[in-house]
């Protein structure tokens, strides 16, 4: 299969999964798990999930895939939610998400807010299931590793930082330390779930966690750069928000040459850790990804 179908195919995937856990978890709160569907259904590059997929292929090429799907849906929902929260009018105050009106509008300010809250501890609740895996200290090596990326080290923590640049200027150390928390560490928590469930040896999660922790940073940038000479119809989201808010940025400290430079060579980094593992295509194929993409 070629990457491209791969990525098609995780992406289908993750987001079926996705459907039938919301639809199968029944609640009177009908408006609430609406919500929850709408903010997860908006479609998205799936990267978080193809990157927990690849890294459990990886670890164990034969084994049962469902598990390793299962923490691909975790780390989406927490990604989602994320997602939901940031476009907040405390927030990012983003009327569109992926060319949709943002949940927050979709639905109204409250519902989005409680949607958010339910899709973060869903995702915890996947993790901790049997049915992910079947061996609990596994299971709390996976809950661990997200509570970690997600909280005050993490993306959490980063968002906080992010809205503090709005009222002074960050300098480019900031800028990647708030990166690396808002942006990077859920992308490296995703590969390192996905080395986790597959069983991966010290050694491969080791490197996953090099190989991401540049993926992360190369992929903000990327971001950055679309948001400086993007269009919000490619996007499906406001473009050029950053600059309007006065946040500093890679593209306005670095320059968008320098910039997509920086980002080349961190990819190039990432992949040179893979060396040692020749089936890592897929995972390559998704660090040249991230930083080629146009929304």
């Amino acid at each position: 299969m070629e990457f491209s179908d791969q990525l098609a195919c995780d992406a289908g995937a993750a987001a079926a999964a996705i459907d039938d856990i919301l639809r199968v978890n029944q609640s009177p709160a009908q408006r609430l798990r609406d919500a929850m569907i709408y903010a997860t259904k908006s479609g998205g590059k799936r990267l978080r999930a193809a990157l927990v997929l690849g890294a459990a292929r990886l670890s164990d090429d034969a084994g049962d895939q469902s598990g390793a799907l299962r923490v691909a849906v975790a780390l989406e929902m927490l990604h989602a939610y994320s997602l939901v929260h940031d476009d907040l009018p405390a927030m990012d105050d983003a009327a569109t998400r992926r060319s949709k009106p943002s949940c927050h509008l979709a639905f109204d300010e409250a519902t989005a807010i409680l949607a958010g809250d339910a899709l973060q501890t869903m995702a915890f609740d996947i993790l901790a299931d049997g049915r992910t895996h079947s061996d609990p200290a596994v299971q709390i090596r996976l809950v661990a590793a997200l509570a970690g990326a997600s909280g005050l080290a993490g993306m959490a923590g980063g968002q906080m930082l992010d809205l503090q640049a709005e009222t002074r200027q960050l300098d480019l150390t900031e800028v990647t330390e708030m990166q690396s928390m808002k942006t990077g560490a859920l992308i490296q928590c995703a590969a390192i779930c996905g080395g986790i469930v597959g069983g991966a040896d010290a050694r491969l999660l080791d490197a996953l966690g090099t190989f991401s922790r540049d993926l992360g940073l190369a992929f903000q940038i990327a971001d950055d750069l679309l948001d400086y000479d993007g269009d919000a119809a490619t996007l499906g989201k406001p473009a050029g928000q950053d600059a309007e808010r006065g946040k500093g940025s890679f593209v306005s400290l670095m320059g968008a040459e320098q910039a997509r430079v920086t980002a080349h060579r961190l990819i190039d980094d990432a992949l040179a850790v893979l060396t040692p593992w020749p089936q890592a295509g897929y995972l390559e194929y998704l660090a040249t990804f991230a930083i080629a993409r146009n929304s």
